[in-house]
Formats: structure tokens, C-alpha cells, sequence
């Protein structure tokens, strides 16, 4: 039987246009390589009693009236889907030897914090935090939909935004003369996006930045409800998840998609989907491998030649008669360098494979929600974070799998050789559970190429305005995921959302 739409894919945004689809009365039908839904937003269980989720560790644009709470609103979920805020007064904790600065929503307070630390400094600070409020508002118009009287309204706005579209944060850095060590601070949440300033696009670390000065969140009922909550819309609507299924090919018809084969990873069997509509949640490059390259337009080739972002590491952690509130963690996340050059830090740890000065990320989630731990009620999860090269790893674990397996517990030691220096003396004692993942577990188990964690890589090339949207060019098939949009939970949110808005008239996103 042909359904209306038939999604490829499970991650976020492939959840949330299914959903939409599902609850305005559509038939829809989802396929799912993996054993869970979500994507880098999935939840899995080890040792069967530890939950830890793959990717994700905070959110926002999860305020009333902000794209998440409009897309949950428009589900009815938005009174059981709930957020709660991290400290508005200190969101990241940016930790490195000799310095300390807590990232404030008001930007007026982090002009007061930087100039504190760099009195010689304050014009140059101020200058810049403003230019980067500036620069927000410019991209929000400019941003889908457009609104062209908006777009005359703020002219100014949007061409001095405009201006900085091959820029990296590190050109803004220079341009504004900030000292190095206000700049490492500034962008000490670079594991947000796996590339350091001289490499990062100014529009995505501003996008991202102001994002969470707005408001940054955790689910009250972890991200694990989240992505359940979908599901449960989609299939109360009388749509499918179905799960294991793995698409091995599409099928083709007069220049048009219409439908998919996939393996069934539990039973070994073929099976065959077709749909009015296919919308795409696979990586574009990867699906337009197995459609063939060819059949697509000249203009649609090109915008799929871009370069995957870089992967990382992570190290999932349980700690047992420890409460991490009782040294300095709570309702942030904590960034920590020993390097005190943010692209060098990122030139040693993936270029060289060297983390003997780790950058890496602190996370805690369970001190973000009291309700459904995700652990027993003795322990607490903490995690950590940083970049890792795909190319070293898989050349590691396929020529040396007893080295492989040293090389992630090296990572992690150096990371708590740090933790025990200035955070929790003895941490080490206190860990009953501890499992690493490296880029090939990215690539494994949330199928995305070269084990990228956000599509694309964050450049300024990658971020330009021929940058690969929902088009194909081919007749109804559509693409729906991070690298035709944009990466992360509420970017997802509004790439599903979008892709809705345009097939189905629907608006939801609308903007002034």
C-alpha cells in the first residue's frame, strides 16, 4: 500500500515532519535503520540500568513562542513536553588555568565579566558583544521564512550582518582586537560544533551563542520523552515506525522517487515501501550515492559537495556516593581547555591525536531534572566530550583493535587526570560505570558518514547561502536533516517544521 509520505529516517527532524504530517490527517510511514528512534537523539540503556543519550546535552529556542514550544503547541504536547532553564546566571561555566568566566543570558552582564578580567581590554569587548546582538537579529531576518517588508524595514541590519558571511569567528575575534584568553573564553564551547575560531563560521557560533543567552534547557522528563512523544503522535495518528529497516536502495520512476527496499536487520528479509512522497532524513551525499549522482541537477550536485563535519569522543560516566553539586556542577555545563590557544588545542587533539591538554566538555544530566533518573538514586551520570578524527580511529580499530580499545581509555584518564586536578579530587574512586564511544561508534550506531556529528562541517563555505535545503530536483523526494538544514535539537525542530510548512500550507513558523 502506497502511504502519503514516506520518511527515511528517524532523527529529530524526520520526527517532528512526520508528526506534523501524521496530526494534520496524512498517512505517513517511517523507516528506521536502528533499533531506537531519535538519531544523535536516541537513548539507550546499558548494564539494564543506566540510560544515557547519544549526543544531545542541552537545548534552546524552547521558550513560549519559540520554534520548539510552537511545533509542540501545534502537536499538543507542549503542557507534557516541558524544559527546564539552566541558570540564566551562568548557562556554560568556561574553565582554564588562571581563568574563569561564567556565560550570563544578559549581555550587558558579560560585558561586565569580561571587562572585570581584561580591564585594558573593555572597549574591544563591548564593541564586539554588541556586534554580535547585531549580527543575531540580522540573521534571524534573514533567516526562512523571509519576510522581504522586514528585510527593507532593517536594511542596515541586514547588510551589516550580511558582510560577515565568509567569516570565521577568529576573523571577528581579530577584527574587534579581543586578548586571546577573552577569546578562548568566549568560544571555550567550541565542542558545540567540533571546529575551533579560526575554522568555525562567525554566523554559526553567533547563531548557536545567542541561542542559548536566550535561554538554554534540558527536558524535565530527559530527551528520551521527547523523541517518545513524537513517536507516539505519529502512531496515534495512524502513521508507522518501523524499526531495523534498512534502506539498501531506492526505486525510481520518470525522474521521480517513489519508493525504497530495505533489509530487516532482525529478520534478514527484503521488503519494498513506496509513497506519494519521500522525505529524505539519510545524509544527502550518502543518498545521492545510492540513487546515483547523475540524476541529479548540476546545481543540486554542487551543493551536496560539501565536507562532513569532524566527529568526536565521548565517555559516558556513573559515579556512586558522589554529588557533583557539592563541587561546582548544577544546572550549566562546564567547558574546560588546558591549552590556552583554542586552535591549537584542536590542532593537537585531531590532527595529531594528541590529548595530553585536553578541551573537552562537562556535562551532568542528572542534576538537570529531578523527575525519571536515569540512574539509581545513589549514583549520577556525568559525561564528557571532544573531538576526535574518524580517519585515525577506524585505521586504529581495523589494524589494532587491543590498540583502539588503549586509545579511548587514554582519552578518558587524561580527561580525569584534569577532573581530579581541579574539579573532584579522588573522582576516580567514585566511578561504578564508564563505556567510551569514538567516531566509529558514531558511525555505527547513528549511521552518519565518517562518523560526522553535525552533517556538514560548520565553515563558512558550508554556510553560505547556496547552502543544500530541502530541494532535490527530483520529482517528490525531499531532503529533511542536519546538513539541509541545520544541525542540533531546535535547528531539527525547525528543518522538520519547515519542510511541513511547505508541503502542507500549514504556517507555524511564521515571522514578524
Amino acid at each position: 500500500m502506497t502511504t502519503d509520505y514516506l520518511i527515511v529516517g528517524s532523527g529529530l527532524s524526520a520526527l517532528v515532519f512526520a508528526a506534523l504530517m501524521a496530526n494534520s490527517g496524512k498517512k505517513v510511514q517511517l523507516l528506521e535503520a536502528h533499533e531506537y528512534p531519535g538519531g544523535f537523539g536516541h537513548t539507550f540503556t546499558l548494564a539494564k540500568k543506566y540510560r544515557f543519550n547519544a549526543q544531545l546535552h542541552y537545548v534552546w529556542d524552547c521558550g513560549e513562542g519559540q520554534t520548539v514550544n510552537r511545533v509542540l503547541k501545534k502537536l499538543g504536547l507542549d503542557q507534557d513536553v516541558t524544559f527546564n532553564r539552566y541558570d540564566p546566571d551562568g548557562f556554560d561555566h568556561m574553565r582554564m588555568p588562571g581563568y574563569k568566566l561564567n556565560i550570563p543570558s544578559d549581555p550587558q552582564e558579560l560585558i561586565r565579566r569580561l571587562s572585570a578580567l581584561f580591564p585594558e581590554a573593555t572597549d574591544q569587548i563591548r564593541r564586539f558583544v554588541l556586534e554580535v546582538e547585531k549580527t543575531s537579529a540580522g540573521l534571524k531576518r534573514l533567516s526562512p521564512p523571509i519576510n522581504p517588508v522586514e528585510l527593507l524595514q532593517h536594511s542596515g541590519e541586514v547588510f551589516s550582518t550580511v558582510l560577515y558571511l565568509n567569516s570565521t569567528l577568529q576573523d571577528v575575534f581579530d577584527k574587534f582586537k579581543l586578548p586571546k584568553e577573552a577569546q578562548t573564553l568566549l568560544a571555550l564551547q567550541w565542542q558545540d560544533f567540533l571546529l575551533p575560531p579560526n575554522q568555525l563560521s562567525f554566523y554559526a557560533w553567533v547563531i548557536l551563542f545567542t541561542g542559548y543567552q536566550n535561554g538554554a534547557f534540558y527536558p524535565v522528563q530527559h530527551f528520551e520523552h521527547v523523541i517518545n512523544s513524537l513517536v507516539k503522535v505519529i502512531e496515534a495518528n495512524g502513521g508507522e515506525v518501523l524499526l531495523n529497516q534498512e534502506v539498501t536502495n531506492f526505486r525510481l520512476q520518470d525522474n521521480a522517487v517513489i519508493g525504497v527496499q530495505t533489509f530487516d536487520r532482525v529478520t534478514h528479509q527484503l521488503h519494498e515501501f513506496t509513497g506519494n512522497t519521500i522525505v529524505c532524513n539519510i545524509d544527502p551525499k550518502k543518498a545521492a550515492k545510492m540513487i546515483g549522482e547523475e540524476k541529479f541537477s548540476r546545481s543540486i550536485r554542487q551543493k551536496l559537495n560539501y565536507d562532513y563535519s569532524p566527529s568526536n569522543y565521548m565517555a559516558y560516566c556513573v559515579v556512586k556516593d558522589l554529588d557533583l553539586r557539592d563541587y561546582g556542577f548544577g544546572r550549566w555545563n562546564t567547558f574546560h581547555t588546558e591549552h590556552p590557544d583554542l586552535n591549537e588545542a584542536f590542532y593537537e587533539m585531531y590532527e595529531k591525536n594528541d590529548f595530553s591538554r585536553p578541551s573537552f566538555a562537562i556535562t551532568t544530566p542528572t542534576l538537570m531534572s529531578d523527575t525519571h533518573r536515569d540512574c539509581p538514586e545513589d549514583c549520577q551520570i556525568v559525561e564528557f566530550l571532544t573531538v576526535a578524527n574518524y580517519e585515525y580511529f577506524r585505521k586504529l580499530k581495523e589494524s589494532d583493535r587491543k590498540a583502539y580499545y588503549q586509545k579511548k581509555e587514554e582519552i578518558l584518564d587524561s580527561i580525569l587526570d584534569v577532573v581530579e586536578q581541579y574539579y573532584v579530587p579522588n573522582f576516580r574512586e567514585h566511578i561504578v560505570f564508564k563505556v567510551t564511544g569514538s567516531p566509529t561508534t558514531n558511525e555505527r550506531f547513528c549511521g552518519c558518514p565518517q562518523g560526522n556529528s553535525y552533517g556538514s562541517s560548520l565553515t563558512p563555505k558550508n554556510m553560505t547561502l547556496g547552502r543544500l535545503n530541502h530541494e532535490t530536483s527530483l520529482k517528490n523526494f525531499y531532503f529533511c536533516n542536519a546538513s539541509s538544514g541545520y544541525p542540533g535539537f531546535a535547528p531539527t525542530f525547525w528543518t522538520g517544521a519547515l519542510l511541513y510548512q511547505r508541503l502542507s500550507g500549514d504556517v507555524i513558523l511564521s515571522k514578524g
